[in-house]
């Protein structure tokens, strides 16, 4: 029934038609105006060619399979009516009366047909007219009654074809034969068109549509990606993956099945209309007695179909996040034998699913019937109301095919109205919160006036630091510390003490609250974000690995990484011996995670990605806790040589990491309560003494 690739939240549901949201997408369909002017032509053409159809088999039935004359007799009695038909006419050749196509006579008024009716005027019964024939050519029982036409044409009464074998009407009803041929190819042509511009339309819409997808998905991911820290721990991973690729894929299948097509479905219901009132008005106007109650039904529908609708996503989006949590933590639910209660708590949640998609369900099946009545009761209107003109000769049979031809086309693209509806819907609400992320503006703040140093020293010095997390308590209070260039100083503490807050601020992943922090003698706010993050590089405790080749993982796609310099790095961080036995290499594929890599060659991965970019700065967050001690100890030497000359923040939980740093500072909740070297700090019997002795014994 309904096709939807998102969620929603908290249970919002878009406007159906908010202008203001489907304006601004007008832009991203700006650069597709020539796809879709044609898209929007080959629709009009196609509507036309389907219009066409019901009315050149209206043409077959009156003109070649059911075609009839009358005879006008006794003209001298109404002048005026020669006058009138004269265009009409075919003249008898013995000049006592006159012919006229059923076709025409339809035209004639009613009132003014019972007139001359009755003044013997207009003869009873039809006739049937033989063109290109002579009378010899005709079966001797034809002759007696057959009448001669000034143009050589001949006459006979219609019922005269009665009980003719195939032969005889093949010869007498060629012309007629030839039309229908005529027709038939007409309307194979009409649907050889319709086909073809079928198949340039639907690939002009999938183009323009994958088009506009492409262009929102990447400046929304360029978007995300420029956020701040903040921003990421507002909105769940998930949530961001459903805008870039679900909530996008809705907008799609709106471009596909509603924006186009609403215009085709109107060409079809205004031509139909057009139509029907042009063959006769009085029987176009019993159809659309029926619009009223169409529209009625349509609006009741989609009010109680959105109601559900949104209960049923919000059932689905409940589904998500407990499969998403559940099955991300599976091997937990194992080791506690808790699968049983799980199962529980999923069927509680699958039957209310279960619920909400048979609410829906509920109100399609009351729908469609619906429909499907009313279809069914304009036809039978059309038969009534219809059937009884054609047999007072008021319309033609053919007349009476196409409007029932015409009814079934005029109900189908409002019984897709519905689906329409809330396709619309879900995508409007899909676009409204692509949106949002797209106004985000949560990044971290560029300067007005941005320096441009020519030689980085690498100095760190911060000044009187306090931060807090969204108000709430501070977790750094009035932190002051310095790193002179090329100096290793090492940051150690309790958990919780704010250390890893001191390195993202240091990383300029959040700005202070109070006080300040200077590269060189320059506030970190007045730095250009890119020159910064090229001369700081991160290692954090949490090391991810993408899935692809190891040379992606450690270049993340920067370019200008000579082999030379590759291999150094490989070899500073103990990787290049793991590299060479791999069968590939460099383009050895890592796995999601970089399951197929131990913790400790994740790590030095993690190391040699901070080497690639040359940084000054190196800030390591716990970067050898998930490390062994005997790669650690590899790692601490090959470090050694690299941080030489530059300037190096350790955050140790190790403390042996830092054991031989310049300075070691000490944090507990949030404030610097001792700093010194090793030795100095060792000699207080602090709490870096007690750290130390605590891992001594473990």
């Amino acid at each position: 029934m309904i096709r939807d690739y998102g969620y929603i939240e908290d249970g919002k549901l878009g406007r159906p038609y908010d202008m203001r949201l489907l304006k601004r997408l007008l832009a991203y369909a700006a650069p597709c105006r020539k796809p879709i002017a044609l898209s929007l032509m080959f629709s009009l053409i196609i509507t036309l060619a389907d219009l066409a159809m019901p009315y050149f088999s209206k043409i077959a039935i009156d003109r070649y399979i059911v075609p009839s004359w009358y005879k006008i007799v006794n003209v001298q009695q109404s002048p005026e009516l020669l006058t009138k038909l004269r265009p009409h006419l075919l003249d008898s050749k013995n000049g006592r009366f006159y012919l006229i196509s059923s076709r025409e006579i339809k035209r004639i008024d009613p009132r003014l047909l019972k007139k001359y009716g009755n003044a013997n005027i207009l003869e009873k019964g039809r006739f049937y007219l033989i063109r290109g024939r002579n009378l010899a050519d005709l079966p001797p029982h034809l002759r007696d009654s057959a009448q001669l036409m000034a143009d050589g044409s001949i006459i006979i009464p219609l019922t005269q074809l009665q009980g003719l074998g195939a032969r005889e009407i093949a010869l007498i009803r060629q012309t007629d034969l030839h039309g229908l041929t005529v027709v038939g190819l007409i309307l194979a042509g009409l649907i050889l068109v319709s086909f073809t511009l079928g198949y340039l339309e639907y690939y002009l819409l999938e183009y323009t549509g994958q088009h506009i997808m492409q262009d929102i998905r990447m400046r929304l991911f360029a978007n995300i990606q420029e956020q701040s820290v903040r921003f990421f721990l507002k909105h769940p991973l998930g949530r961001l993956v459903t805008r870039v690729t679900n909530d996008v894929e809705n907008l799609n299948e709106m471009l596909k099945s509603v924006a186009i097509t609403l215009f085709k479905d109107f060409f079809i219901l205004t031509g139909i209309l057009v139509v029907l009132f042009y063959m006769d008005w009085p029987l176009a106007l019993v159809c659309v007695i029926l619009i009223p109650f169409i529209s009625l039904t349509t609006y009741v529908f989609s009010s109680m179909a959105r109601e559900a609708f949104r209960e049923l996503r919000a059932k689905v989006a409940k589904i998500n996040a407990f499969l998403s949590e559940r099955l991300g933590n599976v091997q937990l639910i194992q080791l506690f034998c808790a699968e049983k209660a799980q199962e529980e708590a999923f069927n509680q949640i699958n039957h209310e699913n279960f619920l909400a998609g048979m609410k829906q369900i509920r109100i399609f099946a009351l729908f469609m019937p619906l429909m499907e009545l009313l279809s069914s009761l304009g036809v039978a209107l059309i038969l009534w109301y219809g059937g009884s003109k054609v047999i007072q000769d008021r319309i033609t049979l053919g007349a009476l095919v196409a409007f029932l031809s015409y009814m079934q086309m005029f109900f189908k693209p409002i019984r897709d109205i519905s689906e329409k509806y809330n396709i619309m819907q879900s995508a409007l609400a899909s676009i409204e919160r692509i949106f949002q992320f797209m106004d985000s503006q949560e990044k971290m703040p560029e300067p007005l006036e941005p320096i441009q140093p020519n030689v980085l020293e690498g100095k760190l010095q911060v000044s009187k630091v306090s931060f807090s997390y969204d108000d709430a308590a501070p977790v750094l209070r009035g932190i002051s510390l310095e790193l002179k260039p090329g100096q290793t100083v090492g940051v150690v503490g309790p958990t919780g003490s704010g250390k890893t807050t001191l390195a993202n601020l240091l990383l300029r992943m959040y700005d202070p609250d109070e006080g300040a922090i200077y590269l060189d003698g320059v506030d970190l706010r007045k730095w250009p974000n890119t020159l910064l993050h090229k001369q700081m590089a991160p290692v954090m405790q949490d090391v991810f690995i993408f899935s692809g080749t190891l040379e992606g993982n450690i270049t993340l796609g920067r370019k200008g990484i000579s082999r030379q310099d590759m291999e150094q790095i490989l070899r500073v961080t103990n990787l290049y011996q793991f590299v060479s036995n791999l069968p590939d290499g460099l383009g050895y594929m890592v796995g999601e995670r970089g399951e197929n890599l131990s913790s400790g060659q994740r790590q030095l991965l993690s190391f040699a990605r901070a080497l690639v970019g040359k940084p000054r700065i190196l800030v390591l967050d716990e970067a050898t806790s998930s490390v062994d001690p005997e790669t650690e100890a590899l790692v601490r030497d090959a470090l050694g040589n690299i941080v030489a000359g530059q300037t190096t923040l350790i955050i140790a939980h190790r403390l042996s990491t830092v054991r031989h740093a310049s300075q070691i500072f000490v944090l507990n909740k949030g404030k610097i309560v001792e700093q010194g070297t090793h030795e100095e700090l060792m000699a207080l019997r602090g709490i870096y003494y007690r750290l130390i002795r605590l891992q001594e014994k473990m």
